[in-house]
């Protein structure tokens, strides 16, 4: 009975430790940009870029990195798609100035986006996938 008692608490012990660790598996993917872009002021080049991110949604905080560099780190939120991404693309916006500001971010096969910064309300949408 005793090691029957230790035998249910290591398996759920195990348990728990493989659905935090596919969990956090889940939250990141590539970020791939054709173009310059800027986020939060952060001009990134074109290149691929990691993103990682903390938190079930719909709020969570982004980390972009090149290698093993966090080059910024910004609010953004997850929102839930009718169908998964057929690629990995992303959405941006052209300012006055006539530079690109990163708006989303669609991962290949996820069923979510990542809105960046601004609220959906106030932004236009260019949708731009690998090329």
């Amino acid at each position: 009975m005793k090691c029957s008692k230790v035998l249910t608490t290591s398996l759920a012990a195990a348990l728990l430790f493989s659905v935090s660790a596919f969990a956090a598996e889940g939250n990141k993917g590539t970020l791939i940009l054709p173009e310059k872009v800027t986020v939060e002021g952060r001009e990134l080049p074109a290149g691929t870029y990691k993103v990682q991110w903390d938190g079930s949604g719909p709020t969570v905080q982004v980390n972009i990195l090149h290698g093993k560099d966090t080059l910024v780190t910004v609010p953004a939120r997850l929102v839930p798609e009718a169908t998964a991404n057929p690629v990995n693309s992303y959405g941006s916006r052209t300012e006055a100035d006539g530079t690109k500001s990163l708006t989303t971010i669609y991962f290949s096969g996820k069923t979510f986006n990542l809105e960046i910064g601004q609220s959906e309300a106030t932004q236009q949408w260019k949708t731009d996938s690998s090329k």
